[in-house]
């Protein structure tokens, strides 16, 4: 496995970017259980947590998308209109605002990570489609939020991941450059949105994939625990 020493060629990075969902947190119990509530309450089946975390990573209103069509492409639904859709995603809102963080739990290696990166000085950003309603709460009540300077949300910008901006906001607010900063997320946005950025990316492999090995997605370094990194 390459390292990130080789990567920077001969240093490490200076800012470090991490998405939130499936790369320091996994979210999906309270995601799943939310989602569940939200069908139930439109007198639809649930659909449990195996199928969430296939769907989780571009945001709740397509994770809700998701779940009315019972598919990973949404878009192929004709039985909910824009009507139902809102009302389904009013009703995640209220469940998720209840249920964020009850069951959700910070991945091994995270911390470890994170303070060994602090020690070396480096500057943290968290950069994920989740909304900012939710971003903030859940890294207070998993006790992580002292570890950023900045958090990007996924409607803090007009666009979200895979589009590069919400990368390169977060690292002009920590003063980094792309040659200089690192993404570190778990899905194809992730990566997609790092090389669109022009930085490199560490991938992780216990997150949120669509089913797709993460190894196959064409990140720099792919691992099993961020504390590999040390």
């Amino acid at each position: 496995m390459m390292t990130l020493t080789e990567l920077f060629k001969g240093q490490g990075p200076a800012t470090v970017l991490f998405d939130l969902d499936g790369t320091l947190v996994d979210s999906a119990p309270d995601l799943s259980a939310a989602i569940d509530q939200m069908l139930r309450a439109l007198g639809r089946p649930p659909v449990g947590e195996d199928r969430v975390r296939e769907w989780v990573g571009n945001g709740a209103a397509v994770l809700v998308r998701r779940a009315l069509a019972g598919d990973f492409d949404h878009e192929i639904d004709t039985v909910s209109d824009e009507l139902t859709f809102r009302q389904a995603l009013d009703l995640f809102f209220t469940a998720y605002a209840d249920l964020n963080g009850q069951q959700a739990q910070v991945y091994d290696g995270v911390e470890i990570w994170l303070r060994a990166l602090r020690a070396r000085g480096c500057r943290l950003g968290v950069v994920t489609n989740k909304p900012h309603a939710f971003t903030g709460p859940l890294l207070k009540m998993m006790g992580l939020d002292h570890w950023f300077e900045v958090s990007v949300s996924g409607d803090s910008l007009p666009l979200k991941k895979p589009d590069p901006s919400p990368l390169l906001h977060a690292m002009g607010k920590l003063g980094g450059t792309p040659e200089t900063t690192l993404m570190v997320g778990d899905s194809v946005n992730d990566i997609r949105a790092a090389r669109n950025a022009g930085m490199p990316v560490v991938a992780v492999r216990y997150g949120y994939t669509y089913g797709t090995p993460v190894d196959e997605l064409g990140a720099d370094i792919v691992v099993d625990s961020l504390a590999e990194l040390l």
